[in-house]
C-alpha cells in the first residue's frame, strides 16, 4: 500500500523500524509498500494501529492519496458489515472477523442467537450481494496443496453465507470451497457432493497427505455455511 510509505515518511519512521514494530522483515515492508500489496489482516491491523488508524481509514487514505477519489455515496451497513463505496464499482467491506481463538465463543453465541463480534477485517470486492459477509481465519493445512486454489494455515477468507439446504439440491454449488460452522468446530473444506440417504455432505481436502482423509459430515451438525469468495495469505 502506497499510503504506508507516505505515513512512514510523515512520521520519520524507517522501513526497518516499522518492520521491527510489527514483527516482519525489511523486505516484507518493502513488499507491503507496493500499491497492490496483499497484506495479511493480522499485519495490516498492526500497521493501522501503529499509525493510530483503523483498517478502513488506511484504505481510505490509500485511495485518496493515489488520486482515485471516492464517490459521494456514503458508507452503509448490512448484516453487521460496513461497506465503503469506491470508484469503478468496487467496495471496501469491513466484515466481522472470526479468529481461531474466538471460534468457540462464536459458536456459543450463534446457538444463543446472540451474535456479537469484537473484531473486523477488510476486503476489496467488486460485487454486492444480499448474503451476510464473514471473514474467517483458517486453522490447519488440510486445504493446502500449494496450488493457486490452496488455502493454507492462518489464511483469511471472505465468505458469503448460504442456506445449507441449497447444497442438497443444487449441484452447481458442489466442488467449491466453504467454511462450515459446525456444532463443535469451524472447518474449511471443499464440498464435492451430498449423500441423500445419509443426509451428509461429502467433504474433500485439497492436501493429499495421508493424515488428511475425505469424510462425510451430517447436515444436521452444520450450523452455518459460507461460500469462500476471496482469501488473503
Amino acid at each position: 500500500m502506497y499510503i504506508i510509505k507516505q505515513l512512514r515518511r510523515k512520521n520519520n519512521i524507517s522501513q526497518s523500524q516499522l518492520g521491527e514494530e510489527i514483527g516482519v522483515s525489511l523486505r516484507t515492508i518493502q513488499l507491503y509498500e507496493r500499491k497492490d500489496a496483499n497484506i495479511p489482516i493480522k499485519n495490516l491491523t498492526k500497521i493501522a494501529e501503529y499509525f493510530g488508524l483503523t483498517i478502513a481509514e488506511l484504505y481510505m487514505h490509500e485511495v485518496n492519496d493515489m488520486g482515485e477519489a471516492y464517490t459521494k455515496r456514503q458508507p452503509f451497513t448490512k448484516h453487521g458489515s460496513v461497506f465503503y463505496p469506491l470508484e469503478h464499482g468496487k467496495y471496501l467491506v469491513m466484515a466481522p472477523l472470526i479468529l481461531v481463538e474466538w471460534q468457540k465463543e462464536y459458536i456459543e453465541n450463534l446457538r444463543k442467537d446472540n451474535f456479537s463480534n469484537p473484531f473486523q477485517g477488510g476486503f476489496i470486492i467488486d460485487f454486492l450481494t444480499e448474503e451476510p459477509h464473514r471473514i474467517f481465519e483458517v486453522s490447519g493445512d488440510s486445504m493446502n496443496d500449494s496450488s493457486a486454489e490452496s488455502i493454507p494455515n492462518k489464511a483469511y477468507v471472505l465468505g458469503l453465507e448460504i442456506k445449507k439446504e441449497s447444497l442438497t439440491r443444487n449441484e452447481t454449488l458442489w466442488r467449491q470451497s466453504y467454511i462450515l460452522v459446525c456444532a463443535d468446530r469451524i472447518i474449511c473444506k471443499r464440498l464435492t457432493g451430498y449423500n441423500k440417504e445419509k443426509r451428509t455432505l461429502v467433504c474433500h481436502n485439497l492436501n493429499t497427505s495421508p493424515e488428511f482423509q475425505d469424510f462425510e459430515l451430517a447436515l444436521e451438525d452444520v450450523l452455518q455455511v459460507f461460500r469462500i469468495v476471496k482469501k488473503q495469505l
